[in-house]
């Protein structure tokens, strides 16, 4: 009765998808996370051009921002003391590990770049460039449960 009961529970569990949706609600992304937890967020700084990445787990329930990474000090961009750890990535960038930063009630939103910003999600060898479909607009991006 036990072994009915768990397996019942198992198929009845919900598996964390991340989602990307215009304002409306519309979808742009679903990308189920049941794999792999995490993923990196990526962007071309619009100064620059460098690849700065910021990389997310789903944990316990929650969003979070684990580090990130930034091949160079440019403008915006730089470590908040008391806020991870800063760290060489051996090539004239930094990681800052340790952030551990619970995203307030799993989503939040994000006023999408051009495609020169190029703003993208990176998981499991994919990539799903949000400013091929949503330049210039606002974007909700969360964990949901499905």
């Amino acid at each position: 009765m036990i072994l009915v009961l768990s397996l019942l529970s198992f198929a009845n569990a919900q598996a964390p998808y991340l989602l990307v949706q215009r304002e409306d609600g519309s979808s742009l992304y679903q990308i189920a996370l049941a794999a792999n937890p995490c993923w990196m967020m990526r962007w071309n700084h619009s100064v620059t051009d460098i690849i700065v990445t910021d990389f997310y787990c789903w944990m316990a329930g929650e969003m979070v921002l684990t580090h990130s990474h930034t091949p160079s000090f440019d403008a915006g961009l730089g470590h908040i003391p008391g806020r991870g750890r800063q760290v060489s990535d051996g090539y004239g960038g930094y990681f800052i590990y340790d952030i551990n930063e619970a995203v307030p009630n799993n989503f939040y939103y994000l006023r999408v770049g051009s495609m020169k910003v190029n703003h993208r999600i990176d998981y499991e060898g994919t990539t799903y460039s949000l400013s091929e479909l949503a330049e210039h607009e606002r974007v909700i991006i969360k964990v949901v449960m499905q």
